[in-house]
This record gives C-alpha cells, sequence and structure tokens, in this order.
C-alpha cells in the first residue's frame, strides 16, 4: 500500500479484511485459474495469488500502464511473479480476445462500474460450470437505490443487479459490507 501511494495511485483498493475474504474464497473454490479485471497496485492481486497451487495461474487486467508497472513491482517483491501476468488494455477488449479452452475458475471485477455486465458476461463465457464470481463495489453507500440518479456507475451497478436476475446461467446475491471502506458491498455469483 506504500508502494502504490508513493506512486500516487488512488487508495481504493480492497481493504485487507476484503482481501483476506477473497483469499478464502477462492481457496474455497479450489481456484487453480483466476481472472481479475482491474488491477489497480496489485493489492487484490497478492491476495488471490496467495490463494493459488503452486501450478496456478492468474491473469490481472489493467488500462492504466503505469498502475501495471506499480502492481508488477508489488507481485515481484511478493514473490508472485511466476503466478501472475499483468495484461494492459481496455478489459472488455482484452477479455473478447480471451479464447476458451482453459476456464477461469475464479473471476473477481473490480474495474469501471459502467463495464460490469460485460465483463460479467465475459466471465461466464471464460468460465465453467461452478465458476465463482466477485463482484466489488455493488452498493455504493446506498447510491444504488437513488432513481434520479445519472451516476455511471450506479446505472452501471443497477444494469448489472437487471442482468443477473434475468440470466439463467448465474445463480447471484448482493453482501452489504460495513467497513473500512464505509458502507458498500459485492456480488457473490455462481456460474451454473
Amino acid at each position: 500500500m506504500a508502494h502504490n501511494a508513493a506512486h500516487n495511485l488512488p487508495a481504493i483498493d480492497v481493504s485487507p479484511a476484503q482481501g483476506k475474504m477473497l483469499y478464502l474464497l477462492a481457496r474455497m473454490a479450489g481456484a487453480k485459474h483466476i481472472l481479475e479485471v482491474g488491477t489497480l497496485g496489485g493489492y487484490s492481486t497478492i491476495w488471490l495469488a496467495k490463494a493459488l497451487p503452486d501450478d496456478g495461474k492468474l491473469v490481472s487486467l489493467e488500462i492504466d500502464s503505469e498502475y501495471a508497472e506499480v502492481a508488477r513491482e508489488n507481485i515481484a517483491r511478493a514473490g508472485l511473479s511466476g503466478k501472475v501476468q499483468v495484461q494492459i488494455g481496455a478489459a472488455v477488449d482484452l477479455l473478447a480476445a480471451m479464447p476458451r479452452g482453459n476456464p477461469f475458475d475464479f473471476v473477481f471485477i473490480d474495474a469501471d462500474k459502467a463495464g460490469n455486465v460485460q465483463y460479467v458476461r465475459e466471465a461466464v463465457r471464460l468460465g465453467r460450470p461452478g465458476t465463482t464470481i466477485i463482484v466489488d463495489n455493488v452498493v455504493r453507500g446506498g447510491k444504488i437505490l437513488d432513481i434520479e440518479s445519472d451516476d455511471p456507475s450506479v446505472l452501471g451497478t443497477r444494469a448489472l443487479y437487471e442482468m443477473l436476475a434475468n440470466e439463467p446461467g448465474i445463480d447471484a446475491t448482493a453482501i452489504q459490507t460495513v467497513g473500512s471502506k464505509g458502507w458498500d458491498g459485492f456480488i457473490l455469483a455462481l456460474v451454473s
């Protein structure tokens, strides 16, 4: 976190408790192949990579090349470079270019909220029955209930809820959280 701050990255990483939760969920899922959408400085990436077995792999997507470089430095210091590949570019393009064939067991989505519907659709395409999908920041301090809101993050989150409610291939719920980062929450989903 100090390395991120020294490089002026925004302080929007998951909290330590949320990082530990991601680690435990990935272990419970028996994940060997993890996809992360939104790397930032690699804090959540490190938690997820620690959950992998020795032969596990994690692919993390980051649009900002400077953030990706800081993340790679953090990942290297954690001794996890051999398990993690950070790809740079727009997640929607990187995901669309990924072939099916080596399905992801676990997906963590923590990027621009306007893209969440597409990210989840791609996670399903690149996953398998039993793939766990976590989407962060889906309560937004209760702002998703404001019907007057024109905030793209709120609208993207609402669109995600609508898609999940009508998607027969995903079983999902939203969990509200209160902690060091305030009032928010995440979606916990399972590809059926």
